[in-house]
Formats: C-alpha cells, structure tokens, sequence
C-alpha cells in the first residue's frame, strides 16, 4: 500500500501519527510537494479527484482520501492500540470530541493560516486577510473551550489518548509554526501542558 503525504501538512500529519502510534510500518510513503503543485498533477487527480492529501492506496488499486476515513480503515485492520473507541458508546463520544476539534479548531485555524501567511498564497488564490483573521479570532474560542476541558481530564475525548488528540496537536503544531499561536502565552496553561506532554511522544515526531 501507499500513502501519499506532503511534508508537515496537518492532515497528512495526523495519518503519520496514527500510524505511529499502531507502530505500522509496512506502508510505502510518497511525499507530494504542495509547493510545486504536484497535488494538481494529473497523475495525482487521477488518484485524489479533488487534489487533497493524504491519499492511501490499497494494494487492490482503490484510493481511499479524507484523514477520517484513512484512520478508520486502518483502525480496523490494526486494532490494537485503539484510538477510536471499543464500542458504540466510547465510539461515539470519541468521534464527537475529534469533530469538534476537526471542525471549529482545525478548520479555523486553517483558513486564519491559508488568507493570512504570505507563504500560503499561492494554495489559496485569492487570500482574504479579513477573513482569515476573523477566523482566528473565533479559534481562540476554540481553544479556551479545549482548555476548560483540559482542567479536567487529562485527554481531549477523558481518560486516555485517542484519535481526537492527535486531531488537536497537529492543528495547534500547525498554527504554532506559521502563525505562532502558542496556548501558554494567552493564559491556556491546560492546553500547553497537554500540547507539552503529547510532544513528547515518539508519533510526535513523524512528519
């Protein structure tokens, strides 16, 4: 099989991680640079119709996109360690806290990045700089919500890690590099602390 990434993108990043964390290994890895559009070739569209990574082949020549769907297939195969949830209940919550961070953490601070770096315009032509930075704004609120949680459970879904962490690390690593967004230094001592202590493992690493 292969999975085709692109180097520090969140989304493929969360693949890595996932993979790391089930200690997979047997995956061939393809890099596909952004930067020199790669992902809008047409050998890559023929694979990835809508020009987004990660894309992971299966060994019988079907393409499965879109982060989710990529983990759950590979948590089906691999269960052990689970990150998704044992059974119905623990599924569902677990899937509604990734949600939750996917949609109104990532996503904002995706579109703060996209319309306001000046390294990603050529990704999003045209940047609206208002519009990335209202978006910032509204992930602050984000953030202070994951943090109030943070005071009280040690993970984002409670008790152990799962798939909604990795889903909140690379979203804030992400925000960290480009646009220095740091928890710590606007009082969300919680959320630096998680973000502190999931650095420290090895899946952390994979890029």
């Amino acid at each position: 099989m292969k999975l085709y990434s692109a180097y520090r993108a969140p989304n493929p990043r969360r693949v890595l991680m996932f993979l790391a964390e089930k200690n997979i290994t047997s995956l061939e890895v393809i890099q596909v640079d952004l930067g020199k559009d790669e992902h809008r070739s047409a050998s890559f569209m023929a694979k990835s119709p809508i020009a987004k990574v990660p894309a992971l082949e299966l060994d019988d020549g079907r393409v499965l996109t879109e982060t989710r769907a990529i983990c759950t297939w590979l948590e089906g195969r691999h269960p052990q360690p689970n990150l998704m949830g044992r059974d119905a209940d623990e599924r569902a919550f677990i899937e509604m806290a990734d949600r939750r961070v996917e949609l109104y953490l990532m996503a904002g601070l995706a579109q703060w990045i996209r319309h306001c770096h000046p390294g990603l315009a050529p990704l999003e032509k045209p940047q609206f700089p208002d519009f990335g930075r209202s978006q910032g704004e509204k992930v602050v609120e984000v953030a202070l919500w994951l943090d109030r949680a943070l005071q009280t459970q040690p993970w984002v879904a409670g008790e152990r890690m799962t798939i909604a962490d990795i889903t909140a690390f690379c979203a804030l690593e992400f925000a960290r590099g480009l646009m220095k967004f740091v928890p710590g230094e606007l009082g969300m001592n919680a959320l630096q602390a998680w973000r502190d202590r999931l650095n420290e493992r090895p899946s952390a690493k994979a890029l």
